[in-house]
């Protein structure tokens, strides 16, 4: 009588997890969120774009053409998908340089130089240091 039992709670279970399964599924896809529409982007003028291995390694310099920085990397701020511009300033030969950031739109790009107007080394090296977060 026992077995019979266990059997029939076992039974019922089962039932109640694959019913709950099944009823699952249309409630999950209502939460997926609507589709994201596609924007058309005019390829002509992004082949004539900055590609970003390109701009990372670029000196930076000022108005007045003097070498201010490095580009170290670019990073996106991911609650508003907003660029940014990683330079390494500072130090000789690559020792004792440090991270800053500033926003990538304050740079003035063209294909002889990335420039940084108004800024001095002084300026970049008294900024907070940048590190990246641990993963």
């Amino acid at each position: 009588m026992q077995r019979k039992l266990t059997n029939q709670l076992l039974a019922a279970a089962g039932a109640v997890v694959i019913g709950g399964l099944f009823s699952a599924g249309p409630v999950l896809a209502q939460v997926s969120g609507q589709p994201i529409p596609l924007v058309r982007v005019d390829v002509n003028k992004m082949a004539s774009g900055y590609r970003s291995s390109v701009i990372v390694d670029s000196p930076v310099v000022n108005e007045h053409g003097e070498k201010i920085g490095m580009v170290d990397d670019l990073i996106i701020e991911p609650s508003e998908m907003v660029p940014y511009a990683i330079l390494s300033v500072g130090g000789f030969l690559g020792i004792g340089e440090r991270l800053v950031v500033v926003p990538f739109n304050s740079l003035k790009i063209s294909e002889a130089k990335i420039e940084l107007p108004g800024a001095t080394k002084d300026e970049l090296e008294a900024m907070p240091e940048f590190s990246y977060a641990k993963q």
